[in-house]
């Protein structure tokens, strides 16, 4: 009997081998085998393989009998979706540096730039740009504010006429017809601070109109934070389209720990119906312009204009009192928060503290003279500065709400120009080696669903943010014991480690950790 049985169970295998070997076996571009996968849902991981086609994603799983032109044994490695920024500033730099290293290196495929109202006002025309050009990462675009308000008015300090504000509705009509996948306000900036609620909210229905998100860089982030919220919510429920508020964070030692006031306001708004998200950088120390720190009334109309009342001596003591009030406010002696990331006018002063400019200056050490010196190089053109004034604990708290997405707010970095952010090199390899893997602030798959599914679904790509059969091979595959930032505010220009290969419509653009030089992202229009 035994002889019998082992004859029969001979036979079936060999029919089993006869019948695998007949069956046609599949053919992939690229074959990913033995990736410990995390499909960007949020869910669990699980061992699996993934078959890129023509761009696209062919099919997830145990793939048995594939064959590919490229096979990349991942075993030790995580496969996730490519990361999307949902806040980038890329303009100018995209033709620098269109391979986007400083993006592609930190697991970055998708980019959303146009953001604080800035943007070129023509979209249609700038996503054009960005197809002839190529970049190594793909680049969908908002409408900003206040280059549509500039295209009208310059930098008038007054309300549009009825003329004025059809022509304004006008270009966001068109931006959204042609692609933008809403529209941003940075009501910090010159000329959109002048603008009244009212006239965003009639901007925002157009936007609305075309399923837009409105993502605002909010008028204060700081001691008037709570309006300023509360305002960004009203423009979203009366224009009654989605809300994304920009780097969401608390500015200024006086204001540490109000994300327990702040907090709040979003939860009880998306409880009371209303779509909104935010996003944030992991870090305790913001960038923009030195212009931030005047009066907003002394920068309207442009350069000539701001030299123009800086030369009143009574204007220029109202500025000084004016930032040596705020300075207060922080309960500092001196200007050693703002440090300079480029001063055109002179480059040595890069990675300097005003205060330490001050000194170099051969000035007082007092805080009156670190205001002129703030004035004079206003009256130079001004300066990219990174500000030193948020609180670590607030960020953590932040971090953990779950409609919070990651975000860099920064360019494409010419690599060793200027001294700048180092959110730029860093952002996700910071969260994923800080907060995931060293503190545990977040876990593993929620910090990769806040980057990837999170951010596309927000901003409507419907083919972008999860490892789905037909979905764009945007892919990143990165040592989760490795991957990390390196890039440190005295020495921004590292790249971040720990991600192996990084995919771009399903052409390989990392390759063991060095950028192959593709250039396969595209325009993405909504």
């Amino acid at each position: 009997m035994w002889y019998k049985r082992s004859s029969v169970l001979g036979l079936l295998v060999v029919l089993a081998l006869s019948v695998q070997a007949q069956m046609p076996s599949q053919t992939a571009d690229i074959l990913i085998k033995n990736a410990k996968i995390l499909d960007g849902t949020g869910n669990s991981w699980f061992y699996g393989d993934i078959a890129i086609g023509s761009g696209k994603i062919i099919q997830i799983g145990k793939l048995a009998g594939w064959n590919a032109k490229k096979v990349i044994d991942a075993t030790g490695l995580v496969a996730a979706p490519g990361f999307i920024d949902v806040h980038t500033h890329i303009e100018g730099d995209e033709v620098k540096n269109p391979e986007a290293t400083n993006f592609i290196y930190d697991g970055v495929t998708t980019v959303i730039t146009g953001n604080c109202g800035s943007s070129d006002a023509n979209i249609g025309r700038y996503l054009r740009k960005i197809d002839s050009l190529q970049t190594s990462v793909n680049v969908a675009a908002l409408v900003g504010q206040n280059d549509v308000r500039k295209t009208v008015m310059g930098r008038a300090s007054r309300n549009p006429t009825e003329a004025e504000m059809r022509a304004m509705e006008s270009i966001v009509d068109k931006a959204m017809r042609d692609g933008a996948v809403g529209m941003s306000t940075g009501l910090i900036y010159i000329p959109g601070t002048y603008s009244t609620t009212e006239e965003i909210v009639r901007l925002a229905k157009v936007a609305a109109k075309y399923n837009g998100v409105y993502a605002s860089h909010m008028r204060d982030e700081g001691d008037s934070v709570v309006a300023a919220i509360e305002e960004a919510l009203y423009i979203g429920t009366a224009a009654k389209m989605p809300v994304q508020i920009s780097h969401f964070k608390l500015s200024g030692q006086q204001n540490w720990g109000r994300s327990r006031e702040t907090l709040p306001l979003i939860i009880n708004a998306r409880k009371n119906g209303l779509d909104v998200t935010i996003d944030q950088y992991p870090y305790t120390a913001s960038s923009t312009s030195l212009s931030t720190l005047m009066p907003d009334w002394i920068l309207a109309d442009g350069q000539d204009s701001i030299v123009a009342r800086l030369s009143r001596p009574a204007v220029r003591k109202e500025a000084t009192d004016y930032m040596l009030a705020r300075l207060a406010k922080r309960k500092l002696k001196h200007f050693s928060y703002p440090v300079v990331a480029y001063y055109a006018k002179d480059t040595t002063l890069n990675g300097k503290s005003i205060e330490e400019v001050n000194i170099s200056f051969g000035k007082k050490h007092k805080a009156k003279q670190e205001a002129e010196t703030i004035i004079e190089m206003m009256e130079k053109g001004g300066a990219s500065m990174v500000f030193h004034g948020m609180s670590e604990s607030d960020i953590k708290a932040i971090m953990r709400y779950p409609f919070n997405m990651f975000a860099s707010d920064a360019s494409i970095r010419v690599y060793k120009e200027g001294n700048p952010h180092p959110r730029g090199y860093g952002t996700n390899a910071r969260v994923l080696k800080k907060y995931v893997r060293e503190e545990n602030v977040i876990g593993l798959e929620e910090a990769v669903r806040r980057m990837t599914s999170l951010p596309a679904q927000k901003f409507g790509f419907t083919d972008r943010g999860l490892l789905r059969q037909n979905f764009a091979a945007d892919i990143v595959l990165f040592n989760e014991a490795e991957v990390g930032d390196r890039a440190e505010y005295k020495n921004p220009h590292q790249y971040a480690t720990g991600f192996n290969y990084v995919i771009v419509n399903g052409v390989i653009t990392v390759d063991t950790g060095v950028h192959t030089g593709a250039r396969a992202g595209v325009a993405i229009r909504k």
